[in-house]
């Protein structure tokens, strides 16, 4: 009788984790873990935090080689550079997935500059990714920073679309207390961050016409769930990154049907593109954004943002990076001379 296939066991590697009830920008990838166990995927976490700091990527290095050696993965896959750093070289195919400034470059928290450790960072994983077996970027405007002999999947980081969807607005109004006759403009991000640029965003709805009785309106540290009755309250959202991949909280707006007023980065243009009553800037400065948050107010009503998004639900994409687990495991199998029959592959739809 022949043995049944086991399943695809991946060892994960990540230098952000959520530490509180807030799990900011780290909340994908534990539902990029979870969503990869629901479809028969054995996952296992290593969480480290580097912290710039030779010592921790030391130690971390030193773990993770050692559950490599003992613990039977078929894939090492390294979340951002720092991930991929610790993970190499791998004994198994290494799959990395790059998110922003691991490749872009870490700025300074208090005034935007680049680092020399984010130089550093950004150095590290190009290098990184020129030696992995499958490399993943989160938005097609990153592959320009890799090597041209890097061939890269695009797989941006998936929506849950369940949480993230409209609901009426003076429902969304009623439970969170906000008042039913302003205009509410939301900004989603950590107040105290330059790449963020929250100054930017607050100094752009002051100067809106005051006619339009427009408020800021500042979504930080809320549970993932309250961010979606926020986006469902409000009458736009205002985004004003000095720099980003492929930023979730403009995807997650438009599965809500809320219009979007932003600057000219990452994939952003992308996303807008074809959504109505939402705006792209065409320049970053106050003035510029207060005209187009004025033009969207005016407006009024939502946009048609969620038709766009449908594509990035969670279960779509965790298939696709299944795939690229495929892809490596196919090309391991091929220079060997052999099949990794032994691998259950039934998770994978054709």
């Amino acid at each position: 009788m022949t043995a049944p296939a086991r399943p695809l066991r991946v060892l994960m590697i990540t230098s952000e984790w959520p530490r509180e009830q807030w799990g900011g920008t780290p909340t994908f990838i534990v539902r990029q873990a979870e969503f990869l166990r629901a479809a028969g995927v054995d996952v296992e976490v290593f969480v480290f935090h580097g912290k710039a700091k030779a010592w921790n990527y030391a130690r971390a290095w030193r773990d993770v080689h050692d559950r490599v050696r003992h613990g039977a993965f078929d894939v090492v896959h390294g979340q951002f550079g720092q991930g991929g750093l610790v993970a190499w070289p791998s004994r198994v195919p290494l799959v990395v997935t790059l998110r922003g400034d691991d490749l872009l470059g870490v700025l300074d928290d208090g005034d935007g500059h680049m680092t020399l450790s984010g130089r550093m960072l950004a150095q590290a994983t190009r290098f990184v990714a020129r030696q992995a077996d499958a490399v993943i970027v989160v938005s097609e405007h990153m592959k320009r920073f890799l090597a041209a002999r890097v061939q890269a999947h695009v797989i941006p980081s998936g929506l849950d679309l369940q949480r993230f969807r409209p609901m009426a607005q003076a429902e969304a109004r009623a439970r969170l207390g906000l008042p039913a006759d302003r205009r509410l403009v939301l900004f989603v991000g950590r107040p105290d961050l330059a790449r963020k640029r929250m100054g930017l965003a607050r100094r752009a709805v002051e100067l809106v016409d005051p006619a339009l009785r427009a408020d800021f309106v500042l979504g930080w540290r809320l549970p993932h769930a309250d961010v979606a009755t926020y986006m469902n309250a409000c009458d736009a959202l205002v985004f004003t990154s000095l720099q980003e991949g492929s930023p979730n909280v403009v995807k997650e707006a438009l599965a809500c049907d809320l219009p979007v007023v932003s600057v000219d980065v990452g994939d952003v243009p992308e996303r807008l593109r074809s959504v109505e009553n939402c705006e792209l800037c065409t320049d970053d400065s106050p003035e510029t954004i207060a005209a187009a948050l004025e033009r969207v107010l005016r407006r009024g009503g939502r946009c048609d943002g969620r038709r766009t998004v449908l594509s990035l639900a969670e279960e779509a994409l965790t298939q696709r990076v299944i795939a690229v687990y495929r892809s490596v495991l196919d090309a391991q199998g091929a220079r060997a001379g052999v099949s990794p029959s032994g691998v259950a592959s039934s998770c994978v739809e054709s």
